[in-house]
């Protein structure tokens, strides 16, 4: 593995087709202004300025053509911009038609349910981890997860599993780089440890992590896989550390496991019991 070809994953970008480099500059920033309320729901005029880094008009011009399309709300009382209802209606429609999304939707409520634990679903999108659904446990306190929430591969449980079991260029980007992000005093920041890691990760069906991204969370993933035998996704709990003692990581990692193995069968996967 050559580390010295990359510095930082921000420098990287998923592999792309001819036609996605031929694309329209205001609709490329129109989009730039969509992906900021990932970070906050509401945002001001100047908020949106800094984080995109374009001037004042061409942020009202495309602000304001956002709005008169229903992707973006304007509260003229705390001069904030928020998310509209036309990217609640086009979800709707990505999840209807994503069989994969529905068909997690009982599961993970089921997994919820049976760990008292949140319970998601990830996937690979570009060089991150995307959360595509996820389900609150009945515990008081709860390791929130957020729908469409974008996370780094080389940390977290379900992160692991997806990288581990990601295809080859996807793996190389991400590990060719010369360091990764410290989260916690428990990250993983060398790669050469991360291709130890998930190798482990590969051979055993699944991931645990501990305090990697959050201090005192703790996390259990499991890969999902489709009809053609790929991983497509990750199915995991999460909560915090002191509800898993070791006698409840094994109970919690065959529940997880058998859900897996639900979802995967329910994908057209052909899959082995006790693995």
């Amino acid at each position: 593995m050559n580390n010295s070809s990359t510095s930082t994953l921000s420098e990287i970008r998923a592999p792309r087709t001819k036609e996605s480099g031929r694309h329209v500059i205001a609709v490329s920033r129109a989009l730039d202004i969509l992906e900021c309320f990932q970070i906050r729901h509401s945002l001001s005029l100047r908020e949106i300025i800094n984080l995109t880094k374009m001037t004042r008009s061409r942020v009202m011009r495309l602000a304001g053509t956002l709005e008169s399309r229903g992707f973006l709300v304007f509260d003229p009382d705390h001069n904030q911009y928020s998310l509209g209802s036309r990217l609640l209606t086009l979800g709707k429609v990505f999840e209807a038609n994503n069989d994969l999304i529905s068909k997690a939707r009982p599961i993970l409520r089921e997994l919820a349910k049976s760990t008292g634990e949140s319970a998601a679903l990830y996937a690979i999108n570009g060089l991150e981890r995307i959360t595509l659904a996820c389900e609150k446990g009945p515990q008081g306190i709860q390791y929130n997860v957020s729908e469409g929430e974008r996370k780094e591969l080389y940390a977290g449980a379900a992160g692991k599993v997806l990288l581990a079991f990601a295809p080859t260029e996807v793996r190389s980007a991400i590990l060719n780089v010369k360091t990764f992000k410290r989260f916690t005093p428990h990250s993983i920041i060398d790669p050469k440890e991360l291709v130890d890691e998930l190798t482990i990760v590969r051979r055993q069906g699944y991931a645990f992590s501990e305090a990697e991204r959050i201090v005192d969370a703790f996390a259990i993933a499991i890969p999902v896989f489709d009809h053609r035998q790929n991983c497509c996704s990750a199915l995991g709990i999460a909560g915090p550390i002191n509800r898993f003692p070791p006698d409840v990581r094994t109970r919690s990692l065959k529940i997880v496991q058998e859900f897996a193995r639900t979802l995967s069968e329910r994908l057209g996967a052909v899959t082995k019991k006790g693995k």
